[in-house]
């Protein structure tokens, strides 16, 4: 899966957590990761490896409609690439 740029991570990090009403906190614990890597993303200090930018991929297709658009905005110009 190709990178996506920092401050796109950051971006889709912070709607993740606004659209679900989580923590960061609690959205680290529904990733598996810890908080200051939900931190460090948000803030563009550090980029979530690949195995974390599979669990925020499967997030938001569990997200259903409320994960949709960001979907399509993060992941499917990625995909279509390959």
């Amino acid at each position: 899966m190709p990178a996506i740029a920092q401050l796109e991570v950051a971006q889709l990090v912070i709607e993740i957590r606004q659209r679900l009403k989580l923590s960061q906190v609690k959205l680290a614990k529904r990733l598996g990761v810890s908080f200051h890597s939900i931190n460090r993303w948000e803030n563009g200090r550090a980029q979530p490896s690949p195995l974390a930018m599979k669990q925020i991929q499967d997030l938001l297709h569990q997200m259903g409609e409320l994960g949709e658009d960001l979907l399509a905005k993060y992941f499917q110009k990625q995909e279509q690439k390959l």
